[in-house]
């Protein structure tokens, strides 16, 4: 039997739990099915699908609205006891199982998402079994690295301010240590090689593949997920190489609307909340500004995980009664996080947090511990250890 442990280096997991994320998927669809039923797209791609926000919103569309889906990701299986593989991967197969078992299809596409080969796998499965055309398309893909489509050439991605050095509190989850980070400022070449692959210039190659290959519905809409936050991380965040990124995706979204004008098409940002995800644990200062955040929200009862945040949004602004847009037309589910009153209490919070009390219930940090574990597998809720070996992880089909 293999013995599942966490592992960190940093804020990063090196290991998985796979029991532990058929648990918490199962979790999550329960969560969704507490809410009831809604009405929603019935065909839809999500591109990065395999863990938080995307994964999520597969969840909520799947089970909450009925939607067969296709997701896509980059992930990894196991290779052997000491290398398991990706959650990503296991999280791919366990939604799958769940979806089928109550007559969803639920098309797993583990593949490069930047690749013009893997757009034309996907449309060609799309005319062949998935009726010909989708009705949403959802891009949720968060990845450090982007290997160019027309050159081949590797482009990767950086996380920091521009302009200015950034000094500021942060924690080391391996370590349990509370220190003082310095961000060092972008050079130009950074900030464009973080923009080419953080931005929007896929998600737009996606729409136009797609509307070219005549797949997408009329009236089809499709969703990129932002993130604004408030002054407390501007610095690092929205002034930083971060906030370049996800202003490329504001104009790709424009032009996106102007492609999708003719089938009454639709194009929306969602300026979504500040949640645990693998990539927000790495953000320097982020997490925290999340300890300060979720210990303010929780009290207040309005904390949220990908899911619960990914169910509202579908279910009750994007394909519901009560959606908030701002001026610019996004969709702004955050406002519950950019409330004065608890931007004003965070940051009260956040000037008190320090090396002796930072992992005590003053804070978040038990939240953003726990929910960061449940990404692999770990400290899932209703967990129950099973025996299983290598060979019946690795017969599992994606």
């Amino acid at each position: 039997m293999i013995k599942f442990e966490q592992k960190l280096r940093g804020n990063v997991s090196l290991s998985v739990n796979p029991i532990g994320c058929k648990q918490e998927i199962q979790n999550q669809i329960n969560y969704v099915k507490e809410q009831g039923a809604y009405e929603g797209p019935k065909k839809v791609l999500i591109i990065g699908a395999s863990s938080s926000y995307g994964l999520a919103t597969r969840i909520s569309l799947a089970f909450g609205a009925g939607a067969d889906t296709i997701g896509l990701s980059f992930e990894k299986g196991p290779k052997s006891e000491k290398n398991l593989g990706t959650a990503g991967w296991y999280n791919n197969i366990y939604f799958k199982q769940a979806a089928e078992k109550e007559g969803l299809i639920a098309k797993n596409f583990v593949q490069d998402a930047f690749s013009h080969e893997t757009k034309q796998d996907v449309i060609r499965y799309i005319k062949k079994e998935f009726d010909g055309k989708v009705d949403l398309v959802v891009y949720s893909l968060a990845s450090g690295i982007r290997f160019d489509p027309d050159t081949g050439e590797r482009i990767s991605s950086v996380i920091k301010s521009i302009g200015q050095e950034v000094v500021g509190p942060n924690v080391n989850m391996q370590k349990q240590e509370f220190y003082e980070q310095t961000l060092e400022p972008a050079t130009e070449e950074e900030i464009e090689d973080t923009v080419s692959v953080m931005g929007g210039e896929d998600w737009l190659l996606w729409m136009k593949a797609l509307k070219e290959a005549d797949v997408l519905a009329e009236g089809i809409q499709t969703v990129n997920y932002s993130y604004l936050g408030s002054d407390l991380n501007k610095p690092y965040y929205g002034e930083g190489t971060l906030g370049q990124a996800k202003a490329d995706c504001e104009v790709k979204s424009a032009k996106i609307n102007e492609l999708l004008a003719d089938i009454n098409g639709k194009s929306t940002i969602v300026v979504a909340t500040a949640v645990t995800t693998k990539a927000s644990s790495v953000i320097p200062f982020f997490p925290v500004y999340c300890m300060g955040l979720y210990r303010v929200m929780a009290d207040k009862g309005t904390h949220e995980t990908p899911i619960m945040h990914q169910d509202r949004i579908y279910r009750k602004m994007l394909y519901g009664n009560h959606p908030e847009y701002d001026e610019e037309g996004r969709l702004r589910p955050d406002s519950w996080e950019l409330d004065p009153e608890v931007q004003a209490e965070t940051e009260k919070l956040i000037n008190k947090i320090n090396a002796d009390n930072f992992n005590t219930d003053l804070t978040g940090y038990s939240i953003f511990l726990k929910e960061f574990a449940n990404l692999s597998g770990f400290q899932v809720e209703g967990y129950q250890e099973e025996e299983i070996t290598l060979e019946e992880l690795q017969a599992l089909e994606y």
